[in-house]
């Protein structure tokens, strides 16, 4: 297949997924990409990805449908009422960039829906539990698990490429795709306001903490990534979603590949829905230096643990 990348708005690169679906020369094309990406600005679109319009459609409408009921509806399914981080996070409960005001916006969190009985659960399992459905919303809960089930299979290609991009053998990740956890986060953003606090914004600059972040954002624009000379626009562009890589791959590969810093501001004047999958692996898959990241000059940076303690690490230190 033909190099299909291309660069978008804010110079970050466009990967085509047929490449990974195509041939060997095609995946290996496609594994040299998603390297120039990761070891680059952390960042990248993706196109052609074959999720289903009409499923990212329904998971819009629930979105906003759920964010268009009253507080009292929403608080209902407060996430402080969950054992496992589902549920509501009102406006300004969050601020990811420390220094600032509380960020503009607020979310839903939702995962794999584990019942409390499960042995994983009882066993405290990290971000394991049932999710906090809302109530009359007909259609929320199938459209949101048709949509996880989707991102969850387009994320293990993803790390299929990813393998390819660090030299490794295709399967390399299987066992950390098995049994994977992930998040799926609805956010709203209102408009900036017309005087802003100083540095206020819909969310602060920040990395993820995890394996892969897929975002899908509508077309009011605002996120932003930290380029060498300021701050790089990552404008939407229809058909694709925005891939980033988190703290776990920077730590798995000794920094050689980056999570990079990125922030929202909504300057459109109107609503904003952006809704982004966190795929985190299977929560006892060890995370330590992978092959060819590290040598006698540049020794493992990081003592090895398995995912779910990263994640819980990572937690503990945002919410200290």
């Amino acid at each position: 297949m033909q190099n299909t990348n291309a660069m978008a708005g804010g110079n970050l690169p466009i990967l085509d997924m047929r490449l990974l679906r195509g041939d060997a020369a095609s995946r290996a094309e496609a594994g040299r990409q998603i390297r120039a990406a990761c070891t680059g600005p952390g960042f990248f679109y993706i196109k052609d990805h074959g999720v289903d319009p009409a499923c990212i459609a329904a998971v819009v409408d629930g979105s906003r449908r759920f964010f268009a009921q009253d507080l009292p509806a929403k608080l209902a399914l407060d996430k402080a009422l969950s054992g496992c981080n589902r549920g509501y996070e009102k406006l300004r409960d969050q601020t990811l960039e420390a220094g600032t005001p509380p960020d503009l916006k607020e979310g839903f969190y939702l995962g794999q829906d584990i019942p409390a009985d499960d042995p994983r659960v009882r066993a405290g399992g990290f971000n394991m539990g049932p999710n906090q459905w809302p109530a009359g919303l007909p259609g929320f809960r199938p459209a949101m698990e048709a949509y996880m089930t989707e991102l969850t299979a387009l994320s293990i290609l993803l790390m299929r490429g990813m393998a390819l991009s660090l030299g490794l053998p295709e399967s390399w990740f299987d066992p950390f795709n098995d049994a994977p956890l992930f998040i799926l986060r609805l956010l709203h953003y209102p408009p900036q306001p017309a005087n802003p606090l100083p540095d206020e914004k819909g969310c602060g600059a920040h990395t993820d903490w995890g394996c892969l972040t897929l975002l899908w954002q509508d077309d009011a624009g605002g996120l932003q990534v930290q380029g060498p000379d300021g701050w790089i626009d990552a404008p939407p562009i229809p058909g694709t979603y925005v891939v980033n890589i988190g703290d776990m791959v920077a730590r798995w590969t000794n920094d050689l590949y980056r999570s990079n810093l990125h922030r929202v501001i909504n300057r459109s004047g109107r609503d904003r829905t952006s809704i982004p999958f966190f795929y985190e692996g299977n929560a006892a898959h060890p995370v330590a230096c992978l092959p060819g990241c590290s040598d006698a000059a540049n020794p493992p940076r990081y003592a090895p643990v398995t995912v779910s303690e990263h994640l819980r690490e990572m937690y503990a230190k945002t919410y200290a």
